[in-house]
């Protein structure tokens, strides 16, 4: 691979992503939304607290490649994903006058991927936008794929659109600035890429466990690629989800369950991973799993400081939060599966009494 070029591209029916991962990525935006065409006006979204951290670096980046450019904040958290932020967003764009070939950056999480990405598929019913990944929930997950969307009070993002970004740009210099629980958030997502589609994968994050818990500038480069490849393959395959992508779900209904009822004080990785594990139960309990794989999925979970059960919550409050899942056809939901590790199965065939017991192992009597 030539520097700056892309690592590989992500090829589906209605678009094409470029995707790129190096060290100091955020020194070369500027040439990469330019790569193609440049736009009339190009706006950063992000938070104010990665803006502090980097929103001067991409501004100088732009200069000299897109020199109309503009950084909007909202604030940090999961409450920017709402109707009021998107409104307030629109005003702005309004006033900057950003026309149908502009451009947004999304510069953050994946809150702000999710945000900038949804505004993009609805301003002016669509313009081009990138993702810069700041946290690795965002690297290995959110940036990629084209789903965007916001949260409601009837469950999360549920207000929602496909729309790709033109390309998806990792610093991995970023994370040396992530706190430990976030590292160990976005390792949740890659866990879970390992569990449904690689078993070697698994085995690759134990070996490296030391190494990945330091922040390793090559494992992580190795981690975040790993990652985007497999979700690129699942995407490319099922773009809207209407088949096998919805393996990526894996862990997420009853997580997004948990990470509701906890009013959002768990990261999105650590409600994954409860959900992983009550996920594993459910299949145990279909015949797919042995007892010594959930062990270890337990076991790797725990070993990067990720939670395995849901305090303080009570089981007939998750099931119940379940039904509102997005995934819900027909009145049932519909499950991801592990068929043996590195491997899945999607059903909606699951007893109520099954989905009690898993949801009792996760909760602490």
């Amino acid at each position: 691979m030539t520097r700056h070029e892309p690592n590989f591209t992500l090829r589906s029916d209605s678009a094409k992503t470029h995707v790129f991962v190096e060290p100091d990525a955020l020194d070369y935006i500027g040439k990469w939304v330019s790569r193609d065409r440049t736009p009339p006006v190009v706006v950063v979204l992000s938070d104010t607290t990665v803006a502090d951290l980097y929103g001067e670096q991409m501004l100088k980046s732009l200069a000299s490649h897109c020199p109309n450019s503009e950084l909007i904040t909202v604030p940090p958290g999961d409450q920017s994903k709402s109707l009021s932020h998107l409104d307030d967003i629109y005003g702005k764009l309004g006033r900057l006058r950003v026309p149908r070939d502009g451009m947004l950056l999304a510069l953050g999480g994946g809150v702000i991927t999710d945000l900038t990405g949804f505004a993009a598929a609805t301003w002016m019913r669509g313009i081009d936008y990138a993702n810069c990944p700041t946290t690795l929930e965002a690297d290995v997950d959110a940036s990629l794929g084209g789903k965007t969307g916001i949260n409601h009070a009837s469950g999360k993002n549920m207000v929602g659109a496909f729309h790709h970004p033109r390309f998806v740009a990792v610093d991995t210099t970023c994370l040396k600035t992530l706190p430990a629980r976030d590292i160990a958030a976005g390792l949740a997502e890659s866990i879970k890429h390992a569990l449904i589609s690689d078993a070697s994968f698994l085995d690759w994050h134990q070996q490296n466990a030391s190494a990945i818990r330091a922040v390793e500038t090559d494992v992580m480069s190795e981690l975040v690629t790993k990652n985007l490849r497999i979700k690129a393959s699942v995407v490319e395959q099922d773009e809207k989800e209407s088949g096998i992508r919805a393996c990526l779900n894996f862990g997420h209904t009853i997580g997004h369950a948990v990470e509701k009822l906890s009013n959002y004080a768990l990261r999105h990785g650590e409600a994954v991973a409860v959900g992983m594990v009550a996920a594993a139960h459910l299949s145990m309990q279909k015949g797919l799993l042995d007892s010594k794989a959930i062990a270890r999925i337990r076991s790797v979970l725990e070993s990067f400081d990720l939670p395995t059960i849901a305090e303080n919550l009570k089981p007939a409050a998750i099931i119940e939060t379940t039904l509102g899942d997005k995934k819900v056809k027909a009145g049932k939901r519909q499950w991801v599966l592990l068929n043996g590790i590195g491997a899945f199965t999607i059903t909606d065939d699951v007893s109520d009494s099954m989905i009690e017991s898993a949801v009792q192992e996760i909760c602490p009597t």
